[in-house]
């Protein structure tokens, strides 16, 4: 090999690090923060309507403890989901900081209730943390990936498994 091409092979792989560096910081989607308890979660942007207050309940006999009722938003019916519930932690009374994210997938509309709405996170994917499902860490089947952070880590959920996770679909049919 003459130094041409080792000077060229050079500049390849300086080339294909630069693109690498480039891929982990270049943003991949938005994720907005809250809080259930003291663990931070994430909901992906696109996923995301609004952000609203909790608004007066209509409880509906028969659906599972986690699935508070129906709320009307925008004229529309939609199931509301206690996120603390849902994770099984003990339920507290609602406050001014309370919550409630009303989310779509594939056409379905649910709300879902939080703690406190934290703020927007853009995400890269350096800061996407590997999946520990292959150790027995990560028994949540609704955690989509885990986001390592200068100030600790946030577990983005899966809506699509938040809205249909085997026990009953909040959609229509």
């Amino acid at each position: 090999m003459d130094i041409k091409e080792l000077f060229a092979k050079q500049e390849e792989m300086k080339r294909k690090n630069l693109n690498a560096k480039n891929e982990k910081e270049s943003e991949i989607t938005k994720v907005l923060t809250f809080f259930i308890g003291d663990q931070v979660y994430g909901i992906e942007i696109p996923c995301v309507i609004e952000i609203i207050g909790v608004p007066h309940i209509t409880v509906v006999p028969g659906i599972p403890y986690y699935i508070k009722g129906i709320i009307n938003v925008r004229s529309k019916v939609v199931p509301v989901i206690d996120m603390r519930s849902r994770f099984g932690k003990e339920e507290k009374e609602y406050n001014e900081r309370t919550n409630t994210i009303i989310i779509e997938e594939s056409g379905v509309t649910v709300g879902v209730i939080v703690d406190e709405v934290i703020g927007v996170l853009p995400v890269y994917q350096k800061n996407i943390a590997n999946s520990p499902d292959r150790i027995g860490v990560n028994d949540n089947k609704f955690i989509k990936y885990l986001l390592e952070m200068q100030d600790g880590i946030k577990l983005v959920l899966d809506v699509a498994k938040l809205i249909y996770d085997g026990e009953m679909y909040l959609g229509d049919e």
